[in-house]
């Protein structure tokens, strides 16, 4: 299993960072993504510009402080888990991946991988935050 974390505080409120971050109808801020739909059960899926599939099914969300979820697509399946917490001075968050690569050859790039990714979306998301 790979694990990857990264925390960071912003200097924005919970409130701000909990909508763009849950808000599955918008990923124009994400630098990876080409479009999300979303299937009224808990669920959606995320396409990459090259067109790669993951689907994601919510199991926890409470409101600007917890938002889990199940992930899977042909190469790997997993749970990431997002904490948010105001603080005076914004919003610390701290995101966790935790999977399981189905592919043997993948294992030793996992967690490369997710770290990657983990830098790309909290890049976008600061992005996306400063033009609210």
């Amino acid at each position: 299993m790979a694990v990857a974390r990264i925390e960071a505080l912003l200097p924005y409120p919970a409130e701000t960072v909990w909508r763009v971050v849950t808000d599955c109808t918008r990923c124009d801020w994400r630098s990876d993504l080409d479009r999300i739909e979303t299937h009224g059960d808990g669920s959606f899926t995320e396409y990459t510009k090259s067109g790669y599939a993951t689907r994601f099914t919510v199991t926890a969300a409470v409101p600007c402080s917890r938002w889990v979820f199940r992930l899977e697509n042909d190469s790997l399946s997993g749970t990431w888990t997002g904490l948010f917490e105001a603080r005076d001075s914004g919003t610390r968050i701290v995101f966790e991946e935790n999977v399981s690569v189905k592919k043997l050859w993948m294992k030793p790039l996992a967690g490369f991988y997710l770290r990657r990714q983990q830098n790309v979306y909290l890049r976008d998301l600061r992005r996306a935050l400063a033009s609210c």
